[in-house]
């Protein structure tokens, strides 16, 4: 399934629809070497297939499951580091994370080097509030004697945190479990919201007001202030090329680019 086909699964679920939904979408995302591929090979099993992205060299998989009787496509990003889109890779990430929409964003992390995975789980966070985070290879840390308390971790974050060893399978029930609550409306997410200075945060808030009426609403506007603050002015063609129905207005790419101070 190509992300415009991702785009019109979602679009036909919307909100005033009566269709009761049993398919969804997932990204998988996470730093490179955190046991990604285990953790989708372990949900996917045999039903995956691979091809490219369109336009890019960077591989692309999916792979589907089925839990309580609800369908699940699960689509494996690239591995990276951030989503600040200076590479191919990222780039990839970011854009299906945003202007696909996929029901949850399933962030692998690694136990034994926690800190070092959290950027990125911030930075999906300032893109969408449906993320679950599963750090993986709890039994490595375990050996290195590193306790990761995933109780704390969900409350400091405000998105549901489950612990799992891909390797063995440990974990991955209850992981299908919370994403199944999740698309069921059982979790409702209160993610951290990363706060800068003042005077970035008058900026921030200033582009958001102007740009109220030129944005579609599942665009989050305080991310796409930030990014174009540094620079990523690409982000509004890509909004106008993925613009769907509910896109409030026609608005031109000039028209937008006026928001900027």
């Amino acid at each position: 399934m190509h992300a415009r086909n991702c785009n019109t699964a979602l679009s036909q679920s919307g909100k005033g629809s009566s269709t009761v939904r049993d398919h969804f979408i997932i990204a998988l995302a996470g730093n490179p070497n955190v046991g990604k591929s285990t953790v989708f090979n372990r949900l996917t099993g045999m039903k995956q297939h691979t091809g490219n992205w369109p336009g890019k060299t960077v591989i692309k998989a999916e792979g589907a499951f089925y839990h309580r009787n609800r369908h699940y496509t699960l689509v494996d990003l690239p591995g990276t580091y951030s989503l600040h889109a200076s590479s191919a890779d990222e780039q990839v990430a970011r854009d299906f994370i945003c202007f696909s929409r996929p029901d949850i964003t399933l962030v692998v992390s690694d136990a034994t080097c926690l800190e070092r995975n959290l950027n990125l789980v911030l930075q999906i966070l300032e893109i969408t509030s449906q993320v679950v985070l599963c750090v993986n290879l709890m039994d490595e840390a375990k050996r290195k004697r590193i306790q990761v308390d995933t109780a704390r971790l969900a409350q400091e974050l405000g998105i549901p945190v489950v612990g799992t060893s891909a390797r063995s399978g440990q974990g991955l029930h209850r992981l299908k479990n919370v994403l199944d609550d999740m698309v069921g409306g059982k979790i409702v997410t209160d993610p951290r919201r990363v706060v800068y200075d003042q005077e970035l945060e008058s900026l921030v808030h200033q582009i958001e007001q102007r740009m109220g009426e030129y944005i579609p609403n599942w665009v989050n506007s305080r991310w796409l202030a930030l990014r174009l603050l540094e620079g990523e002015f690409s982000l509004l063609n890509h909004i106008t090329d993925n613009a769907l129905a509910d896109y409030p207005r026609g608005g031109l790419k000039e028209d937008m680019a006026l928001c900027l101070p």
